[in-house]
């Protein structure tokens, strides 16, 4: 979401190497705008840089129950996202996935996002 802590993720930063990619949301964008930015922006860069482990951050102050960001997203976009990387994960790296826990400030709204998150992870 822009603009949030640390300040940084606009669409034009790309990093020393090129290598980042940004896909700026607004506040109140909401699910499907976090999905067709996810499919349309972030995924193809992603397939394109093949990875050969994928590394999740999985934070999820973006749950419409935190108090911290406004966008607006469900558990269940925490578990397609997920599911997302798993499949990249799958196809260019041999299945290889690690996952961080990071933030969430709201306990409900973290354990619903953690439980989608983990399923996915575990393939159900």
């Amino acid at each position: 979401q822009m603009p949030l802590f640390p300040g940084t993720g606009a669409k034009g930063e790309r990093g020393e190497h090129d290598t980042i990619v940004n896909a700026p949301l607004a506040p109140d964008d909401g699910s499907a705008k976090f999905r067709a930015a996810f499919e349309n922006v972030i995924l193809p860069q992603l397939q394109k840089f093949s990875p050969e482990l994928v590394i999740v951050s999985a934070g999820f102050d973006a749950h419409f129950r935190d108090p911290l960001a406004s966008l607006n997203l469900r558990a269940e976009d925490f578990g397609w996202v997920t599911r997302k990387l798993m499949d990249v994960a799958d196809k260019s790296a041999g299945g290889r996935v690690v996952a961080m826990l990071e933030g969430g400030y709201d306990l409900v709204g973290l354990k619903e996002s953690v439980a989608a998150h983990v399923a996915a992870l575990m393939g159900t």
